[in-house]
This record gives structure tokens, C-alpha cells and sequence, in this order.
């Protein structure tokens, strides 16, 4: 405010009656303060008056990356669970997997002096939040871990969960196995990667960049990557698809082809018990993960600021789908009969 009220000639005063709507202000000061302000891009901090008075919003914000996904969506239901459970309300926010958008969507919340924060992360830099939490505003990530700034994270065990994908296969035999992802440049592909890279070098198996496919990106993608993969003339015999998006793609192409190759995906997902063939996924407990992280942030609301924590949930295998093999029509006439 200092510098508002230096570039546009007006005591601090002035300024600070302009920001906060006071009457009685003549337009042309509004005008000038307004136009400084804009041009040094000033931002009234609301939050820093709300942390001086003592007050409280009974408002926490939660940032996700798209609501559509089941994922995401449970987080958000989960999250407004706990916060009716604290008597206070869920503003929820959607990034789209945009940095500018999430940096743009966070400081917002800030602004209209939540009590606390629930992020998603969708940039690789967080430091333009170092302000507010040194301010007293608690933040808990989901999901990925925050970069440029301590804060407590929840997390799932996803390279512990894609080593055991991996080893799954390994056991059974394959040798030649397809790996699908978004992109390498988000931290849970990253991991999972990671752990499918382990489980190979621990089995002797050599790593081929051949058989991995990045920038699978939703259902429609995977379903042509792994038609790519299995018309080469080396095929492999197994896939391993990284998040639940990219494993329905796959499972409609390894349909519509009627081919028998093995498939483990990471995440479970809604009627996945329900899909037309065999397949092992790496499942864990969605609202046990975003009830973790709620309370969480609720633990400190109530309580203040203490040294960060990391919590890692675990995963574990799991197999769904229906087999392939129909049952024998006696048996389905007799089953009618009674």
C-alpha cells in the first residue's frame, strides 16, 4: 500500500480508505489509486487483516484438478463431509491442470480469507504461497507434493503400488511389457514409472523404451497406443497402464481386438468389476486418502502450525473384470429352472 499511495501521490490514508470502500472519497483519488494500484499490480491482502483480528471465515478452499474424474470428485465429496462435520463450508475449485490457472485460483482463495487450503497440484512451483502460510493459513497437498515450499502432504505409495504391478506380471511370465502414461512431467507418473523400473531391473529384465508410450492422455489415446503397441511385429505381452483413464482405453482395445495380453492399471475405477475381460488393478482407499487430508488441514485450523508431515497411504492388488470363459448352458437352463 505504501508503494500505491507513493506512485499515486495520495497518503496512505487515502489508499487505505480506497481499498476499503470508505465514503466520502472523492473519484478523482479513487481514480488514481486504482490506476496505481493496477499498474504495480496491488492485491488487498484480506487474509492478513482476518489472521490480525482473531477472526475466522468458517470457509476452506480445495483445489482439484477436474472435477469429471471419479478421483477427483470423491476428493471433493469426501472433503465437504468433513467440513460440515467442523460446522464450516467447501469452496471448490477446478485448475484444469493449469499452472496459471491454479496460481490464479489459489491466491482468490487466499483472498477471500479461507481458514485453510486443500491443493491438488498442478505447477511445479508453489513459493508464491510462502507468503500466506507464513501468515498463518494452513495448506495440505493431495496427491503430489508441493515444490518451493514445506507444507503437509497426503500421498499414495505409488511406486511401492507400480513395483508390485510390475513384479504381478513378471510372476506370471511376461518379459515383453507395455507401459502407457500421461506425461512423465507430473510427479505420480514419475513415481509410477519408477516403481515398473525397479521391479524390471530387480528380475533382470532389460528396460525397452520401445515399449513405453507418454502423452496417453484419456481413454481414446490409450486405445491407440495400445493398438500401436500390438500390431508391431514384436508385440508385447502384457500392458501396464498408469491411472484409470488410460486403463479403459486399453481395455476397449484389447476387447475390440479379442487379444489375450495380460493388463494391470493403476487405479481403480467405477464398474471395473464389470469390464468384459481379466484385469489386475492397484487399488487403495480414495476417501480414506482425502479424509486423511481433510482432517489434516481441520488438525491445523484448530491447533496452529507445527513441522510439516508426509503421510503415505498404502495400495494393493486387486482383480476385476469377468472371465472370458461363458458359463455352460446346462448349467444356466438349471440355474433358471430354480
Amino acid at each position: 500500500m505504501v508503494d500505491v499511495a507513493r506512485h499515486a501521490g495520495v497518503s496512505l490514508k487515502t489508499v487505505s480508505r480506497v481499498i476499503n470502500d470508505a465514503p466520502h472519497v472523492q473519484q478523482s483519488l479513487i481514480d488514481k489509486v486504482l490506476a496505481s494500484a493496477a499498474e504495480l499490480g496491488f492485491r488487498p491482502n484480506r487474509l492478513a487483516s482476518t489472521l490480525r483480528s482473531g477472526q475466522s471465515t468458517a470457509t476452506i478452499g480445495l483445489l482439484i484438478e477436474e472435477i469429471a474424474n471419479p478421483f477427483y470428485s470423491t476428493i471433493a465429496a469426501v472433503a465437504a463431509e468433513v467440513a460440515r462435520a467442523h460446522d464450516t463450508l467447501l469452496i471448490t475449485a477446478s485448475s484444469e491442470e493449469d499452472p496459471e490457472r491454479e496460481q490464479q485460483l489459489l491466491r482468490d482463495l487466499c483472498s477471500r480469507r479461507v481458514d485453510g487450503l486443500l491443493v491438488v497440484p498442478a505447477g511445479d512451483d508453489h513459493s508464491f504461497l510462502r507468503a500466506e502460510v507464513e501468515m498463518g493459513i494452513p495448506v495440505v497437498f493431495l496427491d503430489r507434493p508441493a515444490t518451493g515450499l514445506l507444507a503437509d502432504t497426503v500421498l499414495l505409495d505409488n511406486r511401492g503400488g507400480a513395483r508390485a504391478a510390475v513384479q504381478r506380471l513378471l510372476d506370471a511370465g511376461h518379459r515383453r511389457i507395455g507401459i502407457l502414461l500421461d506425461s512423465i512431467g507430473v510427479y505420480t507418473m514419475r513415481e509410477r514409472l519408477s516403481g515398473a523400473q525397479e521391479a524390471l531391473a530387480q528380475a533382470g529384465v532389460a528396460y525397452d523404451l520401445t515399449l513405453v508410450r507418454e502423452g496417453v492422455r484419456d481413454p481414446m489415446t490409450a486405445a491407440v497406443a495400445t493398438a500401436e503397441m500390438l500390431d508391431r511385429s514384436d508385440p508385447p505381452t502384457a500392458l501396464f497402464t498408469l491411472n484409470n483413464r488410460i486403463t479403459v482405453g486399453a481395455v476397449q482395445e484389447l476387447w475390440r481386438r479379442e487379444s489375450d495380453a495380460a493388463l494391470v492399471g493403476f487405479d481403480d475405477f467405477e464398474l471395473s468389476h464389470l469390464m468384459p475381460r481379466p484385469l489386475t488393478v492397484v487399488a487403495y482407499d480414495v476417501r480414506e486418502f482425502a479424509r486423511t487430508a481433510a482432517e489434516l488441514l481441520f488438525e491445523r485450523v484448530n491447533r496452529g502450525q507445527t513441522w510439516p508431515r508426509t503421510v503415505v497411504l498404502p495400495t494393493q492388488l486387486l482383480e476385476r473384470g469377468l472371465s472370458l470363459a461363458p458359463a455352460p448352458a446346462t448349467k444356466a437352463r438349471r440355474t433358471r429352472a430354480h
